[in-house]
C-alpha cells in the first residue's frame, strides 16, 4: 500500500509539473482600472454603430475569461440576438431596457438600472434598447460572437 501511494504522489507531483506551465501560459495579467483610466474607442463592427468599448480584461477573440465595456447612446437598439457562451452583463450608467424573445418589442422589455445584473445561458434571444446614453460591463467567455436571429440586421453584412 506504501508503494502504491508513492507512486500515486510520484505520478500526480509530475503531472502538476508539466500541467502548470501550460495552465500559467494561459492566464491574464493582474489587471486593476479605476474609470478615469478608461479609454474609448469605437464598438466592434458586430455591433450597430455608434456603440464604444473598452477592453479591461483578457482577449474576445481567444478562448478564456475577459471583460469588456460598452457604452450605447440614447436611443440605442440592438435586434434581436443569441451568444454562444454564457454572459453576465452589469449596469454601470444609465438604464439597460432588456427584452427576451426574436422578435424586437420595446414594450417587452425589463429596464436594469446602475448596479442591476442581467446573466444569460448560451443560446438566449434577447434585444436591447437604450433611453439614455448607458454604460454596461460584459463578463464573459471567448471567443465572443454574437448572431443576429433575423441575418438582415446583422451590421457586418453592409460594411
Amino acid at each position: 500500500m506504501q508503494s502504491f501511494m508513492l507512486s500515486a504522489t510520484a505520478c500526480a507531483s509530475a503531472l502538476l509539473f508539466f500541467a502548470a506551465p501550460a495552465a500559467a501560459q494561459q492566464q491574464h495579467q493582474h489587471t486593476m482600472v479605476n474609470p478615469g483610466d478608461i479609454t474609448w474607442r469605437d464598438g466592434p463592427p458586430s455591433l450597430p454603430k455608434g456603440a464604444q468599448m473598452s477592453l479591461l480584461y483578457g482577449d474576445p477573440s481567444k478562448e478564456g475569461m475577459f471583460v469588456m465595456r460598452l457604452k450605447f447612446p440614447e436611443n440605442y437598439r440592438i435586434p434581436p440576438h443569441t451568444h454562444p457562451t454564457d454572459e453576465v452583463v452589469t449596469v454601470v450608467d444609465g438604464e439597460f431596457n432588456i427584452g427576451m424573445g426574436p422578435t424586437f418589442d420595446p414594450g417587452k422589455t425589463k429596464t436594469i438600472t446602475a448596479g442591476g445584473v442581467i446573466a444569460m445561458p448560451p443560446g438566449t434571444q434577447h434585444f436591447v434598447q437604450t433611453g439614455t446614453e448607458t454604460v454596461v460591463q460584459l463578463s464573459t467567455r471567448g471567443p465572443w460572437g454574437i448572431t443576429y436571429v433575423n441575418p438582415a440586421d446583422d451590421p457586418r453584412k453592409t460594411q
